[in-house]
């Protein structure tokens, strides 16, 4: 492993997680943690977040499957695994929207998809559900004919959530058509409706090539931002990019995070860990806490 990582865990989490514990402003920001990213056991990951006093969780797997094909049973069951450990549902994730520009068949199916996650987010008590805006077949992102046809659908889904009162989220997602902010800004100039917004995630943005923050965040309107994913990435030397611990890599998360404070941003900020470590993702998760924790004691 890189001698970066072989630190002790005392040297490494002991300042993070004593002292900055307490500095944490738990009480001006919403953090969470992707439930998955830590165990797919929910009462594994509830008790994860208890231990470091978070509780906010984002709920996209759980038990191996995504939540929206678990029954609702189960979801009751999560729900109050939750409760148990004061531990509340910020978005629930879905694949909404995350394939090519459906009709017919594919798109009904879709709009079902779209029931079972409003279903799932009364259980567990959120209105806030994380969609995409297509992904093509082909990954010809840049196809500008498709553009109308996603608008319409996005808000037609959005007025669809907005009966039953929820807000759609979309994740910049490298793949799809939106993939950076320059993309996210684009989509909602073109989509007003009150109902859809963006889940915000700035290295999602970076591993397209886009310098995500401060520039590419300029162009975003922050009242439309009503999620925000961090973690971390550095560049390789073939100029690709790799996701790392917060705080090892190249992105600006203190400055991200001040801005949207700044701006005016209420919503939620997850740690969506995605680095690995040979230790496990729950370890990989609790280093990557580790520096982020370290971030928010500075903005």
């Amino acid at each position: 492993m890189d001698a970066l990582f072989r630190f002790s865990r005392r040297a490494a989490l002991g300042a993070a997680f004593g002292g900055l514990l307490h500095a944490l402003p738990l009480d001006r920001i919403q953090l969470g943690i992707t439930t998955d990213e830590i165990d797919e056991d929910p009462k594994t990951a509830a008790a994860f977040l208890a231990r470091f006093n978070l509780h906010w969780a984002e709920v996209r797997s759980v038990w191996g499957k995504y939540n929206t094909v678990q029954p609702e049973e189960k979801v009751r069951e999560i729900r109050a695994i939750f409760d148990a450990a004061k531990v509340r549902t910020s978005i629930v994730d879905t694949a909404f929207f995350r394939a090519d520009i459906p009709s017919g068949a594919a798109l009904d199916k879709e709009w079902a998809l779209l029931d079972a996650a409003m279903d799932r987010g009364d259980i567990l008590g959120s209105k806030l559900l994380r969609i995409f805006a297509f992904v093509p077949k082909d990954r010809n992102t840049g196809d500008t004919a498709a553009y109308p046809c996603s608008y319409e659908l996005l808000k037609e889904a959005a007025t669809r959530a907005q009966r039953r009162g929820f807000r759609l989220a979309v994740e910049n997602l490298k793949g799809g058509y939106v993939q950076t902010g320059a993309d996210a800004a684009r989509l909602l100039k073109a989509v007003t409706h009150d109902a859809l917004g963006l889940t915000w995630d700035p290295n999602n943005a970076a591993s397209c090539g886009e310098a995500s923050f401060p520039e590419a965040y300029r162009k975003l309107d922050p009242a439309r931002i009503f999620h925000v994913h961090l973690r971390d990435y550095r560049h390789k030397p073939d100029g690709t990019v790799e996701w790392a611990p917060v705080g090892a890599g190249e992105f600006d998360n203190v400055g991200q995070i001040r801005a949207l404070r700044k701006d005016g941003y209420k919503g939620g900020f997850t740690l969506e860990t995605h680095w690995r470590t040979p230790e496990g993702k729950a370890r990989a998760t609790e280093i990557s806490l580790g520096g982020l924790l370290k971030v928010v004691a500075q903005v």
